[in-house]
């Protein structure tokens, strides 16, 4: 079913993503974050549906509909490293930020963040390109607003 974007992904340079493509690499990477520690609260899946709503004005079936799309995919694909690649080469440094920010969001869904999502936001921000300070401001702003 995602045979087409899997093989986009895993090449060794991989061209930008078109927009479809990109948005499911998106939610991917949000799901694969949720299920990081074992655990995929439904918490973290109403985040990824708010998330997804807002970030591509889409309406909730949509926005659940891509989810569930996303949760398919994340479930094939073979590592992170593509989803990071994927989205660093779609998206200009500010959205990239914003990604972060929407990690962030997911891993503080269910209100508990344990060191596997804080070691998985990590590698994700330097693979996305993000350095340590604009990504510890974005989580203290996501923990601000979420307090």
């Amino acid at each position: 079913m995602f045979g087409e974007l899997l093989k986009k992904l895993t090449e060794p340079e991989p061209a930008p993503l078109p927009d479809g493509d990109a948005r499911l690499a998106l939610a991917a990477l949000l799901v694969r974050v949720a299920r990081t520690d074992g655990h995929y609260a439904q918490e973290e899946a109403d985040q990824i549906d708010r998330i997804l709503s807002e970030r591509y004005a889409l309406s909730p079936f949509e926005s659940v509909a891509l989810r569930k799309e996303a949760e398919i995919l994340e479930a094939e694909a073979p590592d992170t490293v593509r989803f990071t690649r994927a989205i660093k080469d779609a998206v200009a440094y500010e959205e990239r930020l914003g990604v972060i920010e929407a990690l962030w969001a997911v891993v503080m869904a269910d209100g508990v963040r344990d060191s596997d999502e804080n070691a998985l936001l990590r590698l994700v921000a330097n693979l996305l390109g993000v350095n340590d300070r604009d990504s510890n401001m974005v989580r203290r702003r996501v923990e601000t607003r979420l307090a």
